[in-house]
């Protein structure tokens, strides 16, 4: 559990509920050099997002929050009311670098002190991430290198960064297969259920699903190219479940929707087929009608008579 004092309040701080490795959280020998969230710029969007330094910045973690509604934690003799848990788990600290590595190949085309390329006004903590252990020796998969003297200038190479990508994608085959997930059609929501046998899972369907994983920690330009650079086939079109419409969506929590018109039952546009008559109906069509009167003539108003003339 972390916490965090609110100013002016002494007697309240705010708290979360926090999984990690212990690694991550040990107390630092001074107090102003510990564990610290910031905010950096998430390297495919580009946005804000939250992060995580241990003790020291040698490694960065990324922070995930699992939220349901209507959560919150007992934490002693108090109920916390933000229910959210939060998680951090490490993070390969070229993804974070390689969004500034780009844009400064692009705007100035040359090699330069990686110092000078990892700086952002709006993320002023994000040179922290040249002081993780892996930063400064990772940094030959992605970029070219010169040194003058004792100084060393890097240069962003796209096909040396490609190629790590594709190291990267095929690590994670790895783990995948290892952990059995499903990848491949097979893939469906909890709440469908498949009438067919779901075919075999291919080498693709990894690659692919790989790809996508990796695609949350690189711009998007660079992941159509990495995509292409994985000469993968395009996506096939055809649903990997076979069931009607109507089954699937009373699965769902979505609202079910009338898909057929009801009013047709209502016209009488069309003929309508003659229904079989009961033994009674028969008997009573045997009757002699001769001299009755029809039910329908009890309803009907009388002619009023004339008025006589003076």
């Amino acid at each position: 559990m972390i916490s965090r004092r609110k100013k002016g309040e002494d007697s309240h701080c705010d708290q979360w509920v926090l999984l990690a490795q212990e690694s991550a959280v040990e107390a630092p020998e001074k107090a102003d050099c510990g564990p610290v969230f910031t905010k950096l710029r998430n390297p495919k969007t580009g946005n804000a997002a939250l992060y995580f330094f241990n003790s020291g910045a040698s490694q960065v973690y990324e922070v995930k929050a699992f939220d349901e509604e209507y959560r919150s934690w007992f934490i002693g003799q108090s109920v916390q009311h933000d229910g959210r848990l939060l998680f951090v788990t490490p993070l390969d600290p070229l993804f974070l670098i390689l969004p500034y590595l780009i844009q400064a190949s692009e705007k100035q085309g040359k090699f330069q002190p990686v110092d000078q390329v990892i700086k952002d006004e709006d993320f002023p903590r994000c040179s922290n991430i040249l002081n993780c252990t892996r930063t400064l020796q990772s940094l030959h998969h992605v970029t070219d290198k010169k040194e003058i003297g004792n100084q060393k200038f890097y240069k962003y190479n796209r096909e040396k960064t490609l190629v790590w990508l594709r190291k990267k994608a095929e690590q994670t085959v790895k783990a995948l297969k290892s952990t059995y997930l499903s990848v491949g059609g097979g893939v469906q929501s909890s709440m469908l259920i498949r009438n067919k046998q779901v075919t075999e899972v291919t080498e693709e369907d990894y690659l692919r699903y790989a790809h996508g994983l990796l695609s949350d920690y690189i711009p998007v330009d660079l992941s159509t190219e990495f995509l292409k650079f994985l000469e993968l086939p395009a996506v096939s079109t055809k649903l990997a479940v076979s069931e009607p419409p109507s089954k699937k969506r009373k699965l769902t929590d979505k609202p079910v929707e009338a898909e057929e018109d009801y009013t047709k039952f209502n016209s009488d546009s069309k003929e309508k087929k003659p229904s079989k008559m009961t033994a009674a109906q028969k008997s009573l069509a045997k009757v002699d009608k001769s001299g009755m009167k029809n039910i329908s003539s009890f309803f009907t108003s009388k002619n009023k008579g004339t008025t006589k003339t003076a």
